[in-house]
C-alpha cells in the first residue's frame, strides 16, 4: 500500500518535528527521574522499596517495547507515538497527585506503552534511506542528550522552588501538547510501502510474539541482535550503580552528581550530533561497529585504573562514544535487515533492551560491587568485548572466504 496522503508533507519537516517531540519527551521524563527518589523518600519508601519500583518499571518497559514496536507497524507511527505522550500524560498525571506509597507505585502502569524515543525511531527509519539512517538516528540521540540537560536541571529548579509535584505538572503539560504537535504534524503512516496481510492477521499481529521471533530469524538478525545486548551490558551495569558509585567511591554531594550527569548529556550532544554522522558518511557499519568494542575495551582498561571522579570524567568521553556508536550502529544493521513493513516491530525488539538491563542490572552489579569494586565492571567489558571483537573479525574472515571462492 502507498504512503499515507499526508506524507506529502515536507519529509525533512516532519523529521525536524520528530526531533522536537523527542527531546520535548525526554526532557519530560528526566525532569521527573530528577525527582522520584526524593518524592518516594517523602513518601517513605525505603532504599530497597525503590529499587523494587525502578524493578517495576523497568519489567513493563520490556513487556511493551516489542508490542509497541507491532503496533507502530500495523496502525503507524502516529497512532503509536500519541499513544506514548498520552500513556506518560497519564503517568504524570498520577505522579502529581501521589500521596502514598501504593500510588506511587500506581504511576508506573502507564509505562508500558511510554516509548517516545523507539517511536521517534520508527519515523526516521520509515523516512530515511539505507544510506541516511545512521546519521538521522544518531540525531534522535542529539535530542536525548538535549533532554537529558534540561531536564535533569529543570526538574531540580523546579522542585526546589516550588515543591516537589511542579515538575510533573509541567511534563503533564508538555506531554499534552506533543500529542497535539503529534496529530497535526505526523502522517498517519510514514511507511513507503506496506505488505499486504490478512485483515485477521493485522487485527491479532499486535500481541503476536511469534512474529518477533520470526523477525529474529531472518538472516543475520539474531547474531547483530546478540551483540547489541552484549556490547552494552557491562557499561549498562556500571551506569545503574553510578549513583552509589559517585556517592560511596566519588564521595560525590547529589549536586556535583547532578553535574556529572549533565557533562554526561553534554558529552552525548558532541558525540551524536557532530561525530555519529561523519564518520557514517566515511565509514562502513561495519566497521564501525568493530571501532566501538575497540574503543570499549579501553573504557574497561579505564575503569579497572580509575581512582577519583577526574579519571572518570577523561574516561566519559570514549564510554559515551562507545554507547553511541554501537546503539546506532546496530539500530541501523538490523532495520536494514527486515522488511521496511517490520522496522517498528525491529526497534521495539531494541528498545526492550535497555529495561532488561534495568531489570536484571541491580542484582549483577549490586554484586560485582558488593564483592569486587568498581574494577570488576571494567574487567567484565574487556571481557565480554575482547569475545565480541574476536567473533566478528572471524565472521569477517569466512565472509571473505566464501567470496573469493
Amino acid at each position: 500500500m502507498a504512503a499515507d496522503p499526508g506524507i506529502s508533507k515536507s519529509r525533512d519537516q516532519i523529521i525536524r518535528v520528530t526531533y522536537l517531540l523527542t527531546s520535548l519527551d525526554v526532557s519530560c521524563m528526566f525532569m521527573q527521574f530528577a525527582v522520584t527518589p526524593y518524592l518516594a523518600k517523602s513518601l517513605g519508601l525505603d532504599t530497597v522499596g525503590f529499587g523494587y519500583l525502578q524493578t517495576v518499571f523497568g519489567i513493563l518497559q520490556l513487556v511493551g517495547g516489542p508490542i509497541f514496536g507491532r503496533l507502530s507497524d500495523q496502525y503507524g507511527a502516529r497512532a503509536a507515538l500519541t499513544l506514548s505522550f498520552l500513556s506518560a500524560s497519564i503517568y504524570y498525571l498520577i505522579m502529581a497527585f501521589t500521596t502514598n506509597i501504593p500510588f506511587l507505585f500506581l504511576s508506573r502502569l502507564p509505562s508500558v506503552f511510554m516509548h517516545g524515543l523507539p517511536g521517534a525511531q520508527m519515523i526516521v527509519t520509515d523516512l530515511t534511506s539505507d544510506q541516511e539512517r545512521a546519521g538521522a538516528l544518531g540525531k534522535l540521540g542529539l535530542c536525548f542528550g538535549i533532554g537529558i540537560i534540561v531536564g535533569s536541571s529543570l526538574g531540580g529548579y523546579l522542585a526546589t522552588r516550588f515543591g516537589l509535584y511542579t515538575p510533573s505538572l509541567i511534563a503533564l503539560a508538555a506531554s499534552l501538547a506533543c500529542c497535539v504537535i503529534a496529530m497535526i504534524y505526523i502522517p498517519a503512516q510514514t511507511k513507503v510501502t506496506e505488505e499486504p496481510r490478512a485483515p485477521q492477521q493485522r487485527k491479532n499481529s499486535v500481541f503476536n510474539f511469534g512474529e518477533l521471533v520470526r523477525l529474529l530469524r531472518f538472516p543475520g538478525v539474531m547474531v547483530i541482535f546478540i551483540v547489541k545486548v552484549l556490547s552494552g551490558f557491562p557499561i549498562g551495569l556500571f551506569m545503574i550503580m553510578f549513583p552509589i558509585v559517585s556517592t560511596d567511591f566519588f564521595g560525590l554531594t547529589a549536586a556535583t552528581a547532578g553535574y556529572l550527569m549533565s557533562y554526561f548529556g553534554i558529552l552525548q550532544l558532541v558525540v551524536q550530533g557532530l561525530m555519529v554522522g561523519r564518520l557514517t558518511s566515511h565509514f562502513s557499519d561495519d566497521t564501525l561497529l568493530r571501532l566501538s568494542i575497540v574503543v570499549s575495551m579501553v573504557v574497561g582498561l579505564g575503569l579497572i585504573v580509575m581512582t577519583n571522579v577526574f579519571h572518570f570524567c577523561i574516561i566519559a568521553l570514549p564510554m559515551v562514544f562507545t554507547f553511541c556508536v554501537s546503539g546506532v550502529i546496530t539500530d541501523s544493521i538490523l532495520t536494514k535487515a527486515v522488511p521496511p513493513s517490520e522496522t517498528g516491530a525491529m526497534l521495539g525488539i531494541c528498545a526492550s533492551i535497555q529495561p532488561l538491563t534495568r531489570t536484571i542490572g541491580p542484582t549483577i552489579g549490586g554484586y560485582l560491587y558488593k564483592h569486587y569494586g568498581v574494577p570488576a565492571f571494567g574487567l567484565f567489558n574487556i571481557i565480554v568485548s575482547a569475545l565480541l571483537l574476536m567473533y566478528l573479525v572471524n565472521s569477517q574472515t569466512k565472509g571473505n572466504v566464501r567470496k573469493k571462492n
